[in-house]
């Protein structure tokens, strides 16, 4: 009922063990709380909440418009409602080091496990745009250094995502990967790589956990599972894919209701009341407090 009992400081000491396990850890990408509710109840590892997607969700592309308090505002409203833990895309730290600073405090007080800040210059783009342009490597490593010092839980994963490749090939990448894990990366987000085959040397160069992004119509294929961790990938991540999915559907239901004047022949495809109570864990509402919850649930699937 209501929120995770599960504590943040217990979610980023899992998040941490899962990450050494040897099993990749999947996380798909939560577009609001339910749908991270909805990702722990299929078993996956972890969730995803992306940068884009919270971009998308206030009608903005995703270029740097977004300001802090609206990530950690919905950062800790999708954290709190599932018992996983949550890495959260905090761009380029929306700012200056102290800002970096500001940023991971922040984040953990909304309950995040880990976050990622990445070497785009501001005004930043998809990763999976071309024209992007990223700060040089003393920026990088002050941005991360500045992460790394700020966060006062020590089990917060700081990620340093690295957009380099795009702009200046595998080896750059590389190169900047060694020296934000010097500068305190817990972990590394190569951008964009091309090939498993650069999966591979990256997982070569840098000893901490690597993650894999699995994202539609980008620059990379998208790989399975045991693809990624044949490589050596540790986590995976899906960001924008259950926005598409859900506003995919949603269009095609608007299209429908123009065409047809009714959504009858949508109803099959759709969650049915049933469903949604039990993620909503109706039940437990009615054990609380049966003067708030004194129907019955619908059982039809």
């Amino acid at each position: 009922m209501l929120y995770s009992t599960v504590p943040a400081a217990e979610k980023r000491a899992a998040f941490r063990a899962a990450l050494n396990s040897g099993v990749l850890q999947r996380m798909p990408g939560a577009f609001n709380p339910l749908s991270a509710r909805l990702i722990q109840d299929k078993g996956f590892e972890g969730v995803y909440i992306s940068g884009a997607v919270i971009a998308a969700d206030l009608g903005l592309p995703d270029i740097g418009l977004t300001t802090l308090s609206e990530v950690a505002a919905r950062g800790g409203q999708i954290a709190r409602m599932t018992d996983l833990p949550a890495l959260i895309d905090a761009d380029t730290g929306f700012g200056e080091p102290m800002n970096v600073a500001r940023t991971v405090q922040s984040l953990e007080d909304a309950g995040i496990a880990g976050l990622h800040i990445e070497d785009q210059v501001n005004p930043k783009r998809c990763g999976h745009l071309d024209g992007k342009a990223v700060v040089d490597a003393d920026t990088a490593v002050k941005r991360i250094r500045a992460a790394a010092d700020a966060r006062r839980d020590p089990n917060l994963l700081i990620m340093a995502r690295t957009d380099i490749r795009g702009v200046d090939g595998l080896g750059a990448a590389i190169d900047r990967a060694k020296q934000l894990v010097d500068a305190g990366a817990d972990a590394i987000f190569p951008e964009a790589m091309a090939s498993l085959e650069e999966f591979e040397a990256m997982r070569a160069a840098v000893d901490v956990p690597l993650l894999a992004n699995m994202t539609e119509f980008g620059k990379s294929e998208l790989f399975t599972n045991q693809q990624l961790a044949d490589v050596g990938v540790n986590l995976v991540i899906y960001p924008v894919s259950l926005l598409r999915i859900a506003m995919g559907a949603a269009e095609r239901g608007l299209d429908e209701l123009v065409a047809e004047g009714s959504l009858r022949g949508q109803v099959p495809t759709m969650q049915t009341r049933a469903r949604l109570y039990e993620l909503l864990d109706y039940e437990s509402y009615n054990a609380f407090d049966t003067s708030v919850f004194n129907f019955d649930v619908p059982t039809a699937r």
